[in-house]
């Protein structure tokens, strides 16, 4: 995962919106973590492997009234695993 230009990770967090991503392995990429903090987002990263596009659609969907709760409980930046059941938990908070 690559997090774009400088500028699109100012415009996410100016626009107060949320990152989706599909990274399982985020919490060893320094740079990829660094980023995302830095822009001071939240970010939601799915957990599982090998899923068609589909398939994350419908995790992300499923979890999407625990993910919004959680971004209204922890301030950003942080960022946070789904697992394929929809559970959440922290990863890294600033």
């Amino acid at each position: 995962m690559a997090f774009g230009s400088r500028a699109t990770r100012m415009d996410c967090s100016h626009k107060g919106w949320i990152v989706l991503t599909k990274d399982a392995r985020i919490r060893y990429r320094e740079i990829e973590r660094t980023a995302l903090m830095n822009a001071g987002v939240g970010a939601f990263v799915l957990t599982a492997k090998n899923l068609q596009g589909s398939e994350m659609a419908s995790i992300f969907v499923h979890a999407l009234p625990s993910m919004t709760r959680f971004a209204v409980r922890h301030p950003r930046p942080f960022i946070a695993k789904v697992t394929p059941s929809g559970a959440i938990s922290m990863l890294l908070k600033h």
